[in-house]
């Protein structure tokens, strides 16, 4: 909600308003999918003067459309001041009676049309100046340094323009949704990022923030607290090799802001996690950044992302068609990284399970195919080779072990928490 707030630390007055946010309602989004940040600036001081004195910066900046309007308003204004010189000069010299300053200059018309030859150097060869009048020589040189100078000024900055990274984001792509698991026995935040194209990311790496609404022990509402999420800087695990979809993975632990973090918490939270990719484009070793967000809401508790690559011959194919699927781990505690530290439920035969799983997951196997020795109705299952029989027995006999393991402990923890 917003409301209207009287400062009292050494203010008698406040005239804003401060954005204040109820139990109920939802705050918006700071940084959209598509990574454009949803912040508008007002009431800023002498903004017109700012940008123009970095005028290079707001040209490259602003849209095509008002970008090729500058660059033609430029010209024109720019033949049609030195035009009127040349037309002032040949007036005051009485051209039209008697030896002109400039030959085949008859009036306004002809001053322009000869203003706009020599600063494009087209060179018909009707009009030229004479050695009459130093001032229109002296016009003319002027306005060729003039003319370079706006060439030179609009090629940079069409350009720079051209050459921006920003485009480059168009082939990068986040996972529609995060997802928090078990990952080796610790309770993890994971998003996936690709790229779609065969041309790398050099030197590409993520970050990572955790936004959420703060006040502090003074009682001040801070509306957009930042916090950092460890995304792996210390292992340097934050670098990428960006040529296949990648899970960035942020372990929850006790120094993570989601540390307290439990199921039925982010169901009812209200933060924003922004994710960050930059990294150069390979052809043009340019600083590109990609940027994404996820709510509260688009956090899936208990899930893990679908596989994506598989082994096909000789080489390996990603099908990005699960790129932004999950599927669902009943498995995932329903409690926050810290209760489960201090219970000390988490066993590292967790972590074994989810591996066998996600390995039967991905050749299309699940539980009950892999432990029901009944004949399937209306499937024949194709017979292994001779000499793999023994080594099929053995790994179904240690899988059913590790999930009958799993299961007793899971049903101990449940005794334990009831």
């Amino acid at each position: 909600k917003i409301s209207s707030l009287r400062l009292r630390n050494g203010m008698s007055s406040y005239n804003g308003k401060i954005l204040t946010r109820g139990s109920n309602q939802a705050r918006s989004r700071f940084v959209k999918k598509n990574g454009q940040c949803n912040v508008i600036f007002t009431n800023m001081e002498e903004k017109s003067q700012r940008y123009l004195a970095d005028i290079f910066t707001t040209c490259v900046d602003i849209r095509w459309r008002y970008l090729l309007l500058i660059f033609c308003t430029s010209f024109m204004a720019s033949w049609l001041f030195f035009g009127i010189i040349f037309y002032s000069v040949s007036l005051a010299h009485g051209d039209f009676g008697e030896m002109p300053c400039i030959l085949h200059v008859q009036g306004f018309v002809g001053a322009l049309l000869f203003s706009m030859e020599t600063q494009t150097t087209i060179g018909y060869g009707w009009r030229c100046v004479t050695e009459e009048c130093p001032v229109a020589v002296i016009t003319v040189v002027i306005q060729s340094i003039v003319g370079c100078i706006i060439d030179s000024f609009m090629i940079g900055t069409i350009m720079a323009k051209m050459a921006r990274p920003k485009k480059r984001n168009q082939t990068l792509v986040f996972s529609k949704n995060a997802v928090i698991a078990l990952r080796d026995g610790k309770l993890c935040l994971m998003w996936r990022v690709g790229n779609l194209r065969k041309s790398h990311i050099v030197e590409a790496h993520v970050r990572a923030q955790l936004i959420r609404s703060y006040i502090t022990a003074e009682g001040e509402f801070i509306p957009l607290e930042q916090m950092d999420l460890n995304v792996g800087y210390d292992e340097g695990t934050d670098r990428l090799f960006l040529v296949s979809p990648l899970v960035i993975v942020h372990e929850i632990d006790k120094d993570s802001p989601l540390y307290t973090l439990s199921r039925a918490d982010l169901e009812t939270d209200d933060f924003e996690i922004v994710v960050i990719l930059e990294g150069m484009v390979e052809a043009t070793a340019m600083t590109t950044q990609f940027r994404s967000s996820y709510l509260a809401r688009e956090v899936f508790w208990g899930h893990r992302f679908d596989p994506v690559i598989y082994e096909e011959r000789d080489r390996f194919k990603v099908d990005y068609a699960h790129f932004h699927k999950t599927y669902e781990v009943p498995s995932t505690p329903h409690l926050s990284a810290k209760e489960l530290d201090e219970a000390d439920l988490i066993s590292r035969s967790l972590s074994t399970f989810c591996y066998e799983n996600e390995v039967a997951l991905s050749f299309g196997e699940d539980e009950n195919d892999i432990f029901d020795s009944s004949p399937t109705v209306g499937k024949e299952k194709p017979e292994p080779p001779a000499g793999q029989t023994s080594n099929i027995i053995s790994l179904r006999i240690i899988r059913r072990f590790q999930v009958l393991q799993y299961r007793a402990l899971t049903g101990f923890t449940f005794y334990l928490m009831s």
